[in-house]
């Protein structure tokens, strides 16, 4: 069973805001792809829409949207997600995951697309509130 830390970034206000999905709500997140939106129901926030920008596996290696799959690659990278040069024309080849959500990952990075009636800090205090209760 998939078990995510789903990081979602509001753009309006700069806040972020974390949430731990498991079970039917992290199976909707199998097959994404970085760069596409899914129903935000799935982190609590209904009448949302999400869209995926990034994540990383449980040894830290980020997804790249210029990688097909899921699986892990060796690339040669000069520079963007999972590599930083610290002069210019330097390279380096580094292990790296697919843009494809897969249960290996352990975290997705998500943004506000499309907003619904309720505001996001009420829908988060609403569902924090419900988890407490258990």
């Amino acid at each position: 069973m998939a078990e995510f830390k789903v990081v979602v970034g509001d753009p309006e206000t700069g806040a972020t805001y974390q949430r731990d999905v498991d079970g039917q709500d992290a199976n909707r997140f199998l097959g994404i792809d970085i760069g596409e939106e899914v129903d935000g129901s799935a982190v609590g926030l209904s009448g949302y829409s999400l869209t995926l920008t990034g994540g990383s596996d449980n040894a830290g290696r980020p997804l790249r949207s210029d990688i097909s799959g899921p699986n892990l690659k060796q690339v040669l990278l000069t520079g963007g997600t999972g590599y930083k040069p610290k002069r210019d024309g330097e390279r380096k080849r580094v292990t790296v995951r697919g843009r494809e959500v897969s249960e290996e990952v352990v975290q997705i990075n998500a943004k506000i697309s499309s907003r619904g009636d309720e505001s996001v800090e009420d829908l988060f205090s609403e569902s924090a509130d419900e988890d407490t209760d258990e």
